[in-house]
């Protein structure tokens, strides 16, 4: 969406120039002056179980900013490349500060700014919402993720087995080989909970959407 809005504003004229949006990722925060001015408003969703998964594959084993953040937060008592998935939520979701500490990992419904949308999208369902969003805001939607590389779209998913305790090492050398775990075969039964647990209220909004 970042790159649909600056391509629309005039801010960039080609997806070419996409690392722009890396640079200026508050040119469209909204004043309350304008939220509240807004002809149409509308949020995307995600799966909270995939996102957990997305988040931890592409940030905390590729030991980005945000895995060396963590790092510091947890005060360097683990290290990124033995941090497996469980090991990632179990710090993240047994303590609310380290829930709330970065924006990829936050609940969702912490960036609602309206009580009720015109609309609800699911990630998992974005290419039906595109056609309705381009419509209703008037504006082109681009799909940056091969541009961004931040996605794991590109990679083979495999659930031959639980990869839920597998050291972020292992994972990263999966992925030079162009491979990743599935989402879902980073749980196990027990994740699955905690996970539930920490972020029911985006469970609720999710299942509330998905049901239509």
């Amino acid at each position: 969406m970042r790159l649909s809005l600056a391509m629309a504003n005039g801010c960039i004229k080609s997806s070419a120039d996409f690392n722009w949006i890396h640079e200026n990722n508050s040119t469209f925060r909204a004043t309350l002056s304008e939220l509240i001015k807004a002809k149409y408003t509308f949020v995307i969703l995600r799966n909270p179980y995939k996102r957990l998964a997305s988040v931890y594959l592409d940030k905390i084993v590729d030991r980005s900013v945000e895995a060396w953040h963590l790092y510091d937060l947890l005060a360097r008592k683990m290290e990124i490349e033995e941090l497996s998935f469980r090991k990632f939520v179990e710090a993240i979701t047994k303590d609310s500060s380290l829930l709330r500490a970065n924006q990829h990992w936050r609940p969702q419904v912490d960036f609602l700014v309206y009580e009720k949308y015109d609309d609800y999208f699911l990630l998992e369902r974005f290419e039906k919402a595109i056609p309705l969003i381009e419509k209703r805001a008037k504006i082109r939607i681009y799909d940056a993720r091969a541009l961004t590389r931040h996605g794991t779209d590109r990679y083979e998913k495999t659930s031959k087995r639980c990869y839920t305790d597998t050291p972020a090492s292992d994972i990263s050398r999966m992925k030079r080989k162009g491979k990743i775990p599935s989402h879902m075969s980073l749980y196990d039964k027990e994740l699955k909970k905690l996970v539930k647990k920490a972020y029911a209220e985006d469970f609720t909004l999710y299942k509330r959407v998905s049901r239509g």
